[in-house]
């Protein structure tokens, strides 16, 4: 075991001192060392209960013979961080995670690991982390919140960013926007649609490194108790079989990754984190096989922000075993890959099934014949751009109109409040990628405002920056190159014809190629001044959105 080489023998006497000083006793230093990283916080909801989560993970170590040691992973709530700097401090913390968890993990000689995180950056930052580490893992998130209730129908985060954007409409007045601010949130949990968190948690099962439920049972729930301490039950018998990470999350497990995604209509940002994570795990991420895979999976669930049902919905309808039953039916699948469970994945969902196809759809009626996300290029976007395709309303699917363009979210919040966005407009927000933000502000604010001033179905929106999985309508991406590398998108003027087709995969500034030089020539480069610290040093190492901003070492 690794912890044999800090604990055992004369010379590692002043090691076994310091578990002394930790009240350890001799019996718990001959059993397997668990560290138990724990991202409980009390500033998060998705984290409020993770310290339950981590005494239940902590007892089924035990109860299965190892000795559990709990450690810290930081979170950053993105709703609370939404609209303002703090945004710029979200993605980049999924770095910060993996290396802090590395560095723990490296200094103290663990022989495997349960994983507890829930929110956005936290659960791909803490996935980099196990694959770099490569000892035994698994994972246990601490579950979905339940949706809310306004006017007598379900709500989350979503409908609250909208509401705003009713009341900036006039839609709706100070009490009602006052009911959906009291109603909206009311457990602990992620929040309750198929935004990031819930993406990437129901992608930990898929790729493997999660216990069946970790992506639906919700946080309320008695039996999320129960799957930490199975959770822990399970980290002791990957170390007795030494399953490793790497042996989990293959080429083939990423695949089945982006084919579940495609099926559950996941978050843009899945194709941020997936990059990353197959960097860590030697894995090469192909963009555009994104699109192929897309062209044969079927979208079989409507979440919020795309429908009207919710994670707790899904959980009911069989979870996310149940969406691979239905779609390994057409041979979407490696169904061969072995799981943190010890089995394979065939042996998984053996048992799996649909109990409600109103929430899972079955694959000969499903919403559409291709998949939930689509990678779209053109001269606007060499490198690719994304969008929740599951989440645009079907006359957007095509659209061509007139850029109107702004430096920063702020200043298109303001034009879109101050009612100067008309239908048929395609709003461009550019230096808001992973450099030129930096950090890659989530955009839910605007896009909130779009749809709560009622035109998601005639306005587009680009962006190098990211959106929220609570973005719904055409919201395209991660537009690469950024502006701030000398992208297209940062030579984009008002009025100029930008041309959308989400089906063809097509994205394209109607500027000729003389004109687009001549901006080039012209309009210089706006890099943000006055950035200091760890942004300083993000900024200066962050690949572009393609390729999952990585960092480059």
């Amino acid at each position: 075991m690794i912890k044999d080489t800090i604990v055992n023998g004369c010379d590692n006497a002043p090691h076994r001192s310091l578990y002394n000083a930790l009240g350890l006793t001799a019996e718990e230093l001959q059993k397997p060392l668990i560290g138990i990283v724990c991202s409980y916080n009390e500033i998060v909801p998705g984290h409020m209960n993770l310290d339950k989560i981590a005494e239940a993970v902590k007892l089924g170590v035990a109860m299965a013979g190892g000795t559990p040691i709990m450690f810290p992973a930081i979170a950053v709530c993105d709703g609370i961080a939404m609209g303002h700097e703090g945004m710029k401090y979200s993605l980049v913390t999924r770095d910060l995670i993996a290396d802090s968890t590395e560095a723990m993990v490296k200094a103290h000689g663990f022989d495997g690991l349960v994983m507890i995180p829930n929110c956005d950056k936290n659960v791909p930052g803490l996935l980099m982390a196990s694959a770099r580490l490569n000892i035994p893992t698994v994972f246990v998130s601490g579950g979905p919140m339940l949706a809310g209730r306004v006017g007598g129908k379900k709500t989350s985060l979503s409908s609250m960013f909208e509401a705003v954007g009713a009341y900036h409409a006039g839609k709706i007045d100070d009490a009602k926007l006052n009911e959906f601010e009291c109603k909206t949130c009311p457990t602990c949990g992620s929040c309750s649609g198929m935004y990031t968190a819930n993406s990437m948690n129901c992608l930990t099962e898929v790729l493997g490194m999660g216990l069946r439920g970790n992506g639906t049972i919700p946080a309320a729930y008695s039996a999320r108790i129960q799957l930490a301490k199975h959770a822990g039950m399970q980290v002791m018998e990957l170390v007795k079989q030494n399953i490793r990470p790497r042996d989990v999350m293959t080429a083939a497990a990423i695949r089945n990754a982006i084919t579940a995604d495609m099926a559950l209509g996941c978050s843009t940002n899945s194709m941020l984190h997936l990059p990353a994570i197959a960097n860590e795990c030697g894995v090469t991420f192909d963009l555009e096989e994104v699109n192929r895979i897309s062209e044969r999976t079927p979208n079989l669930c409507h979440l919020a922000p795309a429908g009207p049902t919710y994670m707790e919905d899904l959980n009911e309808a069989g979870g996310v075993y149940a969406v691979l039953k239905e779609i390994s039916k057409l041979g979407l699948l490696d169904t061969s890959v072995m799981t943190c469970t010890g089995k394979t994945m065939a042996e998984n969902i053996a048992d799996a099934e649909i109990l409600d196809d109103t929430v899972i759809r079955h694959v000969s009626n499903p919403y559409s014949a291709t998949g939930g996300i689509a990678v779209l290029k053109g001269n606007l976007a060499p490198d690719g751009c994304v969008v929740k395709r599951s989440a645009v309303a079907p006359e957007m699917l095509v659209h061509e109109g007139p850029a109107k363009v702004f430096e920063s979210e702020e200043e298109a919040i303001e034009a879109i409040h101050g009612g100067k966005i008309v239908a048929g407009d395609v709003v461009v927000i550019r230096y808001e990628g992973p450099a030129g933000g930096p950090g890659m502000r989530e955009m839910l604010n605007p896009t909130s405002a779009i749809q709560g001033m009622g035109l998601g179905a005639s306005v587009a929106l680009i962006t190098d920056g990211r959106f929220s999985g609570a973005t719904r309508g055409a919201s395209i991406g991660h537009c690469s190159p950024e502006a701030v590398s000398g992208g297209p998108i940062a030579y984009v003027k008002d009025g100029d014809i930008i041309s959308i087709d989400i089906p063809a995969y097509k994205i394209e500034l109607k500027v000729s190629d003389e004109e687009m030089a001549k901006r080039r020539a012209e309009m210089p480069i706006k890099k943000k001044e006055n950035i200091s610290g760890y942004l300083k040093r993000y900024a200066a190492m962050v690949s572009s959105a393609d390729k999952g901003a990585i960092l480059n070492y």
